[in-house]
């Protein structure tokens, strides 16, 4: 167990020297600089190496994330009779410890929105005791700017790839029909980890191992600690809390666009027990009738695929039948299929 624990730290160690070369790092986490005229590249190293980044200097306004943060702490706060009034998720609206229908659970509470304008907060303002249109101007300010940041993101990657169409996948997110939803999750002090010796601990998860489906996911939480990613070689390491900055992860999707070059990050939340943790997720994704398949540019040869092309309404029906920790690639792959 020694030996293999010691290979495992060399294994960590070789790669962040190698990516040291070029990029920096917070406590194992690549630290992207969107002020840097070389971030472009750096960014297509963290998406092929981790999956997952850290950015700093973005163009979202405090204020925007304060003020959907107090909203979201006054509605969590609510006695939960009030809340359920709220849901049940179907999948928007107010959920508690259940996630999806296939039998995950987690210490977690959530709010899904869709980022469509056109979506009714009067169930949210109700139990506030505000005017609806003061949650959606509060979603839309905060979802606009990180859409933003978000496209000009995978713009740097179309670039960094070398890509002659850079909006090839910004392009997805700016669409009218665009199937991108926002969710914050709040995940209240479990006392019950203190009756646990640290063998089991790891068994209170706030929110069980999984990828995304969409494109591309930008997370921002309060400064509670709780998120781990699961590096290529198995390892889970825990990501530094920054209530100033936003973390992004590759979703499956821009994994087949990018023919697996990019790797969607396995990704979790353990349980706290002493903090409550608030985060705050935007979901990338395409239209429903977009079809997804690895972008001819970035293939060696006609036949070099690694997937079968598909609508991302057949892939979000199909990821949505599965257990969170499943791979749900794996039905859409070649080797597989053949």
């Amino acid at each position: 167990h020694t030996f293999l624990y010691n290979q495992i730290l060399v294994n960590i160690t070789l790669t962040m020297v190698i990516l040291s070369k070029q990029t920096s790092f917070f406590n194992g986490v690549p630290l992207i600089d969107l002020s840097k005229p070389d971030s472009k590249n750096l960014i297509v190293n963290a998406c092929e190496e981790f999956g997952f980044f850290k950015i700093i200097n973005h163009d979202v306004p405090m204020e925007f994330i304060s003020k959907l943060e107090s909203e979201a702490i006054k509605f969590f706060s609510s006695p939960l009779s009030e809340k359920l009034k709220a849901g049940p998720a179907d999948p928007f609206g107010y959920g508690n410890k259940q996630i999806g229908t296939n039998g995950d659970f987690g210490w977690v509470e959530h709010i899904l929105v869709s980022t469509n304008s056109e979506f009714n907060y009067q169930k949210f303002a109700s139990i506030l005791g505000v005017n609806p249109e003061n949650i959606r101007a509060a979603v839309n300010d905060y979802v606009s700017a990180v859409k933003k940041m978000s496209c000009d993101i995978l713009e740097m990657l179309a670039e960094g790839l070398k890509i002659h169409q850079t909006d090839v996948f910004s392009k997805l997110l700016m669409d009218e029909n665009s199937d991108s939803v926002f969710r914050v999750n709040h995940y209240p002090p479990c006392s019950e980890i203190e009756g646990l010796n640290d063998n089991n601990n790891n068994d209170l998860i706030g929110f069980g191992e999984h990828t995304d489906p969409q494109i591309i996911s930008v997370l921002r939480s309060n400064n509670t600690s709780g998120l781990q990613i699961l590096l290529k070689d198995g390892h889970w390491i825990s990501v530094p809390p920054d209530e100033h900055s936003f973390f992004v992860n590759v979703g499956d999707s821009l994994q087949v666009m990018t023919n697996g070059r990019f790797k969607s990050v396995k990704h979790r939340v353990l349980a706290n027990s002493v903090k409550s943790r608030l985060s705050m997720i935007y979901f990338g994704g395409p239209p429903l009738t977009e079809k997804i398949a690895p972008l001819a540019s970035l293939m060696e040869g006609e036949d070099s695929s690694l997937y079968n092309e598909f609508t991302w309404f057949e892939y979000k029906k199909s990821a949505y039948k599965t257990r969170l920790a499943d791979n749900r690639l794996i039905l859409f792959e070649k080797i597989a299929a053949s």
